[in-house]
């Protein structure tokens, strides 16, 4: 199994690098890519760590010859929020990233699962599904919008007002990757149950929890050690799926049979080829259903944006 991590050298990149180096299968690859000249010191710094994952690194204009063979793409590169700014703001920059990153995958290894983590998520996966559209090689059963991160930190913000372990609570969340498109499923943990006030306060928290982090870090950056551990989640969940493990389940943005959006995240069954099966999202409460209702407009008009970027 390969995995190959585009925009390595970031905070992001090196906290994910750490964790999969320490957790993939024994006799893997790691491939680790950015611009920054120093990324082939972070490889020889994670080289040094006794376990069966040969790591490999990469810098300079091009992620190709990090691409070769590659069974996982995870893509960090781009830059981060600061305080004061939406993700919208991120768009110009991060934008032109992803597609010229896409555009590599598509040449070198265009069967590999992509996992894309750079915000906005709503919108780079729409970018990264047109460019790999264009090249002829689109399948959407491979891409993916990495919300992992609104999960655990569903969970934790759960576990912490109900006085449970956080890794037994699983809290499904569907929709997209920002503000308002964030819905975590409250009502569908079992034997848990909040109060109106409750179920408000912690969607709101978890729909906020990035600009908490921004805004803590006081310009200092946004989410990087939870989005890593995020991220190494889903690319290990999906690397036993592809090896075999049967019933894989976790929640990602992902093109499907479109009833709300082209886009959206929701509970998946991983397999061999990526996604084998989108589970129904289930029966929703009459607060999750008005929020649903009410995100769409938004997560519509992000994947347009994506969508316009390419086709120009």
């Amino acid at each position: 199994m390969k995995i190959t991590v585009l925009g390595a050298a970031g905070g992001i990149g090196q906290a994910l690098a750490l964790l999969l180096k320490t957790q993939m299968p024994a006799n893997s690859e790691l491939a680790l890519y950015d611009i920054a000249p120093v990324t082939p010191g972070v490889a020889v710094d994670l080289s040094h760590i006794p376990t069966a994952v040969n790591v490999v690194g990469f810098s300079g204009e091009d992620a190709r010859p990090a691409l070769k063979g590659a069974d996982i793409v995870l893509i960090s590169a781009g830059v981060a929020r600061k305080p004061g700014m939406d993700r919208s703001d991120l768009f110009n920059i991060n934008a032109g990233i992803i597609r010229n990153l896409i555009g590599q995958v598509a040449e070198i290894c265009p069967k590999a699962c992509v996992g894309v983590i750079t915000n906005p998520v709503n919108t780079t996966v729409a970018i990264a599904a047109e460019v790999l559209k264009k090249a002829g090689v689109y399948d959407k059963n491979k891409l993916f919008g990495v919300t992992t991160l609104d999960i655990i930190r569903s969970s934790t913000f759960v576990a912490a007002l109900k006085g449970k372990q956080p890794q037994d609570v699983i809290v499904p969340v569907i929709g997209g990757h920002s503000g308002v498109t964030i819905l975590p499923l409250l009502s569908q943990i079992p034997g848990i149950s909040f109060t109106a006030e409750e179920v408000e306060s912690l969607t709101k928290r978890i729909q906020n929890a990035g600009t908490e982090v921004v805004e803590a870090k006081a310009g200092g950056g946004s989410a990087t050690l939870s989005m890593a551990q995020a991220a190494a989640r889903f690319a290990l969940s999906l690397v036993r799926a592809m090896q075999g493990e049967k019933n894989v389940v976790e929640c990602a943005y992902v093109e499907g049979d479109g009833k709300y959006a082209r886009f959206f995240a929701q509970p998946l069954v991983l397999g061999k080829d990526g996604i084998e099966s989108i589970k129904d999202i289930g029966s929703l409460s009459a607060f999750e259903q008005k929020s649903l209702e009410g995100m769409l407009d938004v997560l519509h008009k992000d994947i347009e944006l994506g969508e316009k970027f390419v086709q120009g």
